[in-house]
């Protein structure tokens, strides 16, 4: 006769065991966070890139580990999608990071023209996403271009110069006192265009500046060259959008759009100013996508 057994109530079956993390799972995901590292790079061109995507989307455990190779990189992701690849920004202590001391010191050594690098990308981003819609539509290519960005910047130094006059601000700081340079008075002052023998743009020059900032996003995969046009145009990739998105709430961003300064016929305001901007300052490393 068999015995009859009863199983406690208190008695479950064991959990299924989650499968472990093989070597293999890491490199993959190592591979994906090296693709984002890749900001030219554009997925659906790439098979390989294609499908550790699809993972990262279809397996959440891989996602996580994917998640942990880019924190442990320093690196920040924004977006993993088809449109955008593993999009990807360094963290303030990132080894990725790029400094704006660094940047603005290929080309001058001036701490003035620090402070025009760094406006000259804020510029840019403003003008890129003149709306709070566009900057939150992913269907939405700003367009822009040196000459453009040059003008947007010599109106918001108009502004800022009536805001002063209004106020009774000193305007015009002793030239022997350098530190007392208002920051719009620098770029107001700043030929241009400049003139060289061979008819180049000099890179001290605000288009000059201007330019180089271009140059630098699009080596960066933010822009696309699209033509000669005024200076150089134009256009915004899914990862530029992704990373104004990023630093719109910015105290930098913030004084540039408090000026009301317009760029767009219809009068809508340049992203969304943040709450009590009375107090801020356009601080002279502010610049995406760098680190002060």
């Amino acid at each position: 006769m068999s015995e009859h057994v009863e199983w406690s109530d208190t008695e479950a079956p064991a959990p299924p065991a989650t499968a472990a993390v093989t070597p293999a799972d890491a490199a993959d995901a190592a591979r994906l966070v090296a693709y984002g590292l890749q900001p030219k790079l554009q997925p659906a061109r790439d098979q390989d890139y294609t499908e550790l995507l699809r993972r990262y989307r279809e397996d959440p455990a891989f996602a996580r580990l994917a998640d942990a190779v880019a924190t442990g990189l320093g690196l920040v992701v924004l977006e993993v999608s088809p449109r955008a690849g593993m999009a990807v920004t360094a963290a303030e202590d990132s080894v990725f990071a790029v400094r704006m001391g660094d940047y603005a010191r290929r080309t001058t050594a001036d701490s003035g023209d620090r402070f025009l690098h760094g406006l000259a990308h804020l510029a840019v981003a403003a003008l890129a996403f003149p709306r709070p819609e566009d900057l939150a539509d992913d269907g939405y290519i700003g367009r822009v271009t040196v000459n453009g960005v040059d003008a947007f910047v010599r109106q918001a130094c108009r502004r800022i110069e009536e805001r002063a006059e209004e106020q009774g601000e000193n305007t015009d700081p002793a030239t022997d006192a350098p530190g007392l340079e208002a920051a719009w008075r620098i770029w107001a002052r700043r030929s241009a265009t400049g003139a060289t023998k061979d008819a180049r743009r000099p890179a001290s020059s605000t288009t000059g500046i201007v330019a180089k900032a271009l140059a630098f996003l699009t080596d960066s995969g933010f822009l696309q060259r699209t033509g000669d046009d005024n200076g150089g145009t134009y256009r915004t990739t899914a990862r530029y959008q992704l990373q104004v998105r990023d630093m719109a709430g910015t105290a930098a961003m913030a004084e540039l759009l408090e000026l009301g300064v317009v760029p767009v016929t219809d009068g809508s305001a340049s992203l969304l100013p943040a709450e009590d901007t009375d107090d801020l300052e356009l601080v002279a490393d502010a610049g995406l996508p760098f680190h002060s």
